[in-house]
């Protein structure tokens, strides 16, 4: 079992960490988990998130989940950064090799459509322009007498509008309609692109919601994101780790950080992780969080 580390231990290592878990050339005395955590949290987001994708696309079967909360949880300016990060680490196109991956899935085109959408939207949201998306959603969907979503008006949809945008849209569907355009994708059709739309719409919609419950059903062993449980509490610690919390909470009646003491065996990554959890804002400075670590979870 590894050794429980304190404060001033885990500040020295990840300043002498390198982003393949070894230190001073020599191998990490932490756990396996709290390696690979540690790897990614001492590494700038964007240079973190072109790893992230990279592992998403390379090992094993393509975790197009990984890719769809990269495209859908930075701003265009950081996407264009991740871009470069992953050229230049890799000497390859992000996105092409998103459209070179085999064999072919339904969110090959979603995350193609995100990517051209950070390349060509506006900042301002529009009103007007949330409800005509909602009605042509609803035309080419549950009010459709094809019985089937027609793909090509979802993509363009999402191709040309922001995150921001497409998430009004979805705002105004329900209100026009009564109900979220999630579940009306869930009713029309069972088709491989309805399934993966439906993840990215929930994520756009609530995203403190959608992590809270990925998050959950890691913890509890109900996924097959096995990489899901570190890959978020590291990317979204900066960014809505308190939102997700709150979520967490309500959705769940147990605080995220009891909950991770409940699930992981006590040691370093359990401590990492609720330190991370117990983040309050962008601002807390890293000697916080070696705080949070130094307190221990017993």
């Amino acid at each position: 079992m590894a050794t429980k580390m304190h404060g001033d231990d885990l500040a020295q290592l990840l300043q002498s960490t390198d982003v393949n878990g070894q230190r001073n050339g020599a191998a990490v005395a932490v756990s396996p988990e709290t390696s690979s955590a540690l790897s990614l949290f001492v590494l700038d987001p964007h240079e973190r998130d072109a790893v992230l994708a990279w592992e998403a696309l390379e090992r094993g079967e393509t975790n197009y989940r990984a890719l769809v909360e990269i495209f859908l949880g930075r701003k265009s300016s950081h996407i264009q950064l991740i871009r470069q990060a992953y050229q230049r680490k890799f000497r390859r196109q992000l996105e092409q090799d998103i459209i070179n991956t085999e064999p072919p899935h339904a969110f090959q085109r979603i995350i193609v459509a995100l990517a051209t959408s950070h390349k060509a939207h506006q900042a301002d949201v529009s009103q007007h322009l949330a409800k005509c998306d909602a009605r042509r959603l609803f035309k080419t969907g549950e009010g459709s007498s094809l019985g089937a979503i027609e793909e090509a008006v979802v993509l363009e949809i999402v191709s040309k509008r922001s995150i921001p945008q497409l998430k009004l849209t979805f705002l105004s569907y329900r209100h026009i309609y009564g109900h979220d355009y999630s579940k009306s994708l869930k009713k029309v059709s069972a088709t491989e692109f309805a399934d993966a739309l439906r993840m990215v719409v929930k994520c756009i919609s609530n995203a403190p919601k959608y992590y809270a419950k990925m998050l959950y059903t890691n913890l509890k062993g109900r996924t097959v994101d096995k990489s899901a449980l570190t890959r978020v509490m590291v990317s979204r610690a900066e960014l809505d780790m308190s939102e997700i919390r709150r979520a967490f909470k309500r959705k769940y009646g147990v605080d995220i950080q009891d909950c991770i003491c409940q699930s992981i065996v006590c040691g370093d990554y359990r401590d990492f992780l609720v330190a991370l959890a117990t983040k309050t804002s962008p601002a807390t400075s890293s000697s916080n969080l070696f705080h949070g670590l130094n307190q221990g979870s017993d």
